[in-house]
């Protein structure tokens, strides 16, 4: 009966016109990119430092991995109630709360002398972007409310998304060799500093919100819930499917996450609640995200490694060779809005999901026949499919909500993409590590092993965007 009535006043709500929010929507967009670019680019841009990082801090491989995971936890567990806050207590307040503490994160970890202070720094940095990024979307959402202006905001929305994945081993190589490896954190300060200090002038305050309850035993479920998932995903390509840690970590996953499901169904106002799925342009757009992310994470993490253990290149080398990539992605996201109108959402992200499937299978076809030939073409191809994916999947997940549910819908499909990341990096870099410990022990060179394990995950990065595209097709709007 309460899902009923949330539901209820979500379709209610869909077909109202929110209050302008912005006098000039276009540059408050921009504004609001640049944050969330910030967010996407550190869950990959510290990859290619880490080698540094390891050496200045005197850190251990297992040590260095958890550089990655402290910002992934927080950030992956907190979404969703990120996403819930900005809904209570208003989009653009929460939002500058998260852009103001991730700077000020970025700062402490540039400056940190120490691996504890490191991990710490990147705890709160992942905090505070699980409240930057769901609100960020949401504001979007409002700022156009529907049509093809939503169309075309979306357009720069995905491909920012897409440009932060891609740009994050080109720029942490340039940075790194650079400047070393504090500058990737200390480049987040001054654009964090200018979106708090711009934002306010282009967006309204927030309208005056219900005063609604949190749902305290809904958020401790969550979040502990989907921080230890993506911890048990994380480690258990580290220490093994079978270690004690990841058992627990495991089941307390299970454990916490039905708990969420008891309490939602019986408290009065629910963080998830579950008739928001009856909206199958949303449930389809956060399947695909799923495995959209798993595909990405898994794909970039193996090109990094790839360039420089396989084709032997050096930090700046592997970053520049990223750029092509990262190019296609942005000069085909700016246009796909177009192409939307015309074919349609659900078909454009199909074919999207398709060509992003060709692309990987021919990587991993191509070997080390080249740079040219071997990696930068296929790349291209990867990048255009990678533009038209982040646009129409998420115009997809955020299609139909209501301004009452719009931080919940940002929050739940920037979830979908952080849990598909750590799921599709730890099975497909298991699967990696396993073909490539089996070559090593057949006599293959390590290079040669490491390239046999790499082609074994590009082709799961292809089944996961098939699958994705299935999902599409399969999983129609009811009519």
């Amino acid at each position: 009966m309460v899902t009923s009535t949330r539901t209820d006043a979500m379709t209610s709500s869909v077909g109202s016109t929110p209050p302008a929010r912005s006098a000039h929507p276009w540059w408050a967009l921009t504004v609001l990119a640049f944050a969330q670019f910030l967010v996407i680019l550190d869950a990959s841009i510290v990859n290619i430092a880490l080698p540094s990082v390891g050496a200045a801090l005197q850190l251990d491989t297992s040590a260095l991995t958890w550089v990655v995971t402290a910002y992934v936890l927080p950030f992956g567990g907190l979404l969703l109630l990120g996403g819930r806050l900005a809904d209570r207590f208003g989009h653009r307040r929460v939002f500058l709360v998260g852009v103001t503490g991730f700077a000020a994160a970025s700062l402490l970890a540039g400056l940190a002398p120490s691996g504890g202070m490191l991990l710490a720094a990147r705890a709160l940095q992942g905090g505070f972007a699980a409240l930057l990024a769901p609100a960020a979307l949401a504001l979007l959402t409002l700022l156009f409310p529907d049509g093809a202006a939503r169309g075309k905001a979306l357009g720069v929305w995905g491909a920012v998304a897409g440009m932060g994945s891609a740009a994050g081993v080109l720029l942490g190589g340039v940075l790194t060799a650079s400047f070393g490896w504090p500058s990737v954190f200390f480049v987040n300060v001054p654009i964090g500093i200018a979106v708090v200090l711009v934002l306010p002038r282009l967006l309204s305050r927030d309208p005056r919100t219900s005063g609604q309850r949190i749902d305290l035993a809904g958020a401790v479920t969550a979040t502990l819930g989907l921080a230890a998932a993506v911890a048990a995903l994380s480690e258990g390509g580290v220490l093994g499917w079978t270690h004690p840690i990841v058992i627990a970590l495991a089941a307390g996953a299970v454990v916490l996450l039905a708990a969420f499901v008891l309490v939602e169904r019986r408290v009065a106002h629910p963080l998830l609640p579950f008739g928001f799925f009856r909206n199958r342009d949303a449930a389809a757009g956060n399947l695909v995200m799923l495995l959209v992310g798993g595909s990405t994470v898994a794909l970039f993490f193996a090109l990094s490694v790839y360039l420089l253990e396989v084709l032997g290149l050096d930090a700046l080398s592997a970053g520049l060779s990223q750029l092509p990539l990262a190019l296609a992605l942005v000069a085909v996201a700016g246009g796909i809005p177009a192409v939307v109108a015309r074919a349609g959402l659900r078909p454009t992200l199909t074919g999207a999901l398709v060509l992003l499937a060709v692309g990987v299978v021919w990587f991993a076809l191509a070997g080390r026949s080249g740079l040219v030939t071997g990696f930068i073409l296929p790349s291209v191809v990867i990048g255009v499919a990678l533009g038209a994916t982040f646009v129409t999947a998420t115009q997809l997940a955020v299609r139909g909500v209501g301004e009452a549910e719009s931080g919940l819908a940002s929050g739940l499909v920037n979830t979908s993409q952080q849990i598909g990341g750590a799921l599709g990096l730890a099975v497909l870099g298991g699967i990696a590590a396993a073909q490539t410990a089996s070559l090593v022990a057949s006599g293959s060179a390590p290079a040669d092993a490491t390239a046999g394990g790499f082609q074994l995950l590009f082709l799961g990065v292809a089944a996961l965007a098939v699958a994705g595209a299935g999902v599409t097709v399969l999983l129609r709007a009811r009519r």
